[in-house]
Order: structure tokens, then C-alpha cells, then sequence
């Protein structure tokens, strides 16, 4: 009997989670070489908190100081066969721009045709009214490069000196970490979720050798594959060890790893980014063919303020 996934659309006949591919991908470039320059005030973000992928772009957006020039709205946790919805709660508000009741109409006005699913992040462009991007790798990357940085102190993500081993590494922390939780949560069949899950923590075993002998994954300065990495395990052992049963061990388990998202918790700016409530929320109440009852666990407790000695290396 063919089991039905969680989204039927981007699930194989092998039980394999298929994610489906960015549709908008145009960039905002400070040359003047597309419509979109990067102008302040005139883009905004939306997002959901419990988002990885949205995540990482809220993070950029902060540590490259940017929280004055482009804006940002915050989606309702909880979504349902609809999409992500605006409305005001805890942590979450309606929209204040464009007074979209759902993200769906984003995607409707940019393009009427679009029959997908609506993710989050988005770029929205106030000047044409319209997505200009929903890809968070795209974004982070114009973030970084194409907008100018609100202050000196403001780190480069994208170091030209790691730049072809920094992208071999983020698309393998991608495959096998951030989407591998997903392959083996969304997994239909056995064989597709023990493949997902082996995958899995022997890319996370790889890791905590790595930072075992550095603060960061490229030595003592964070680079952007540093916060893909986090946005993944900040929520891994709340959310992907039960939920998504990627359970042969718990990142606080982990010696380096456990101290490696700690410290970049602990970097100025970066906890007021993640809510668990939100994350906890979203995982445990919209995904009702891995948890029927939604029922959303109390705990665990996670310490992620707790010293961490990694300043060391």
C-alpha cells in the first residue's frame, strides 16, 4: 500500500522527501545590472521563526546590520492547508505592507500561474510589488555582497580566501544535515528513512571531529555556512530527535557540537532570532501525518546560555 506523505507532491514512489526548487530567483545588484538596487526601505523580508531556511536569513540580516534597511514581518507558526497566514499573536503579526491575509497571495500577485508550495523566506520589493527572490541561499548571499553593511563591525560571510571550500561544505551540510532531518522525517518507507537518518549523523560524526580542533568550521571566524549549520541544530534536539525520529543521538551529546551551538547562540544578537515556542508550534501542530495528536512536547530544557570554553581554540 502506497503511504501518503506529508506533502504528496514532493514524495517518490521510494518514500524519498523531493523538495521542490525555488521559483524566484531574481537578485538585487548594486551594479545597476537588474531592476533591483539595493536601496534602504525598499525591500522586506517575510518569515517564519520556526523556519530553518527563514532563519538563516533573519540571521544575516542582523549580524550584517541591516535591521534598519530592510524590513521584516513575522508569519503565524501554526499553518494549515492554506499556507502561512498573518495574524497577530505571540511573536507573530498580520501584514502590515501590503495587508496580505496569507503568503499565498504574495505568490499570486508575482506570478498567478505559481502552483507550489508557499515557503518562506520571501523578498518582496515594495517599488514593483512583487517576490523578488525566495531562495534563503540567494538572499543571504545579496545580504552579504550587495547590500551595504550597517556598520564596520559588520563580518564578511563570504571570505574570497575559503570561498571554494566554504561552498563545497555548505552544499554538503545542505544534502546530508539541513534537508537529510527532512528526508528522514517526511520519509514514507523504511528504507528511504534509515538511508536519510545513517546519512545523517555520519555527517554530523564528521562534524564534531572538525570543530573538535577549531572554534569554527573554516577556524576562528564564523562564515555562513556556520549559521546554516546552526539554524539545523538549534532545533535538533527540541524538534528533529523525536518528531522527525533522527534518533541515534542527541546533538547535546556531542561534545563540540553542543559547545559550537552554544557559542554561536551566544553571539550578540543571535538568541532574541530563535523562539521555541514558534518552532516547537509549527513542527508539532502542522504536521498532522507525523503527529496525529498534536501534542507539543513541554520540553527539552537546553542550557544554550551555559559557558562553553570554545573561545579557547
Amino acid at each position: 500500500m502506497t503511504k501518503v506523505g506529508q506533502f504528496p507532491a514532493e514524495q517518490t514512489h521510494q518514500g524519498e522527501f523531493k523538495r521542490q526548487p525555488d521559483e524566484f530567483r531574481d537578485w538585487v545588484r548594486a551594479d545597476g545590472s537588474t531592476p533591483f538596487r539595493p536601496e534602504r526601505g525598499r525591500y522586506h523580508l517575510y518569515v517564519s521563526l520556526a523556519c530553518p531556511w527563514a532563519h538563516r536569513t533573519l540571521i544575516v540580516r542582523r549580524l550584517k546590520q541591516l535591521d534598519e534597511a530592510i524590513g521584516v514581518t513575522v508569519v503565524d507558526p501554526v499553518r494549515d492547508e492554506r499556507g502561512w497566514a498573518f495574524r497577530d499573536g505571540h511573536g507573530h503579526t498580520r501584514d502590515p505592507l501590503n495587508g496580505f491575509a496569507y503568503l499565498s497571495e504574495a505568490y499570486t500577485a508575482t506570478n498567478p500561474n505559481f502552483r507550489g508550495r508557499w515557503t518562506v523566506p520571501v523578498l518582496w520589493d515594495r517599488h514593483t510589488r512583487r517576490i523578488v527572490n525566495n531562495s534563503e541561499d540567494d538572499i543571504c548571499r545579496m545580504f552579504n555582497d550587495e547590500f551595504p553593511a550597517g556598520g564596520d563591525a559588520a563580518p564578511n560571510l563570504f571570505p574570497a580566501t575559503v570561498a571554494e571550500d566554504q561552498a563545497a561544505l555548505s552544499q554538503e551540510i545542505y544534502e546530508r544535515v539541513n534537508n537529510g532531518v527532512y528526508r528522514a522525517g517526511f520519509a514514507t518507507q523504511q528504507r528511504a528513512y534509515e538511508r536519510a537518518v545513517r546519512d545523517l549523523f555520519a555527517m554530523l560524526d564528521t562534524l564534531e571531529s572538525r570543530l573538535g580542533t577549531r572554534r569554527y568550521l573554516f577556524g576562528r571566524d564564523f562564515v555562513e555556512a556556520d549559521w546554516r549549520l546552526f539554524c539545523t541544530l538549534v532545533r535538533f534536539d527540541a524538534v528533529y530527535h523525536g518528531h522527525f525520529k533522527c534518533n541515534l543521538r542527541r546533538i547535546v551529546d556531542y561534545r563540540h557540537l553542543q559547545g559550537y551551538l552554544q557559542d554561536l547562540y551566544q553571539i550578540p544578537g543571535v538568541a532574541h532570532t530563535v523562539n521555541f515556542d514558534h518552532i516547537k508550534r509549527h513542527y508539532y501542530l502542522t504536521h498532522p501525518k507525523i503527529n496525529p495528536t498534536q501534542i507539543v512536547p513541554l520540553g527539552p530544557e537546553l542550557h544554550l546560555s551555559a559557558p562553553h570554553g570554545r573561545e579557547k581554540l
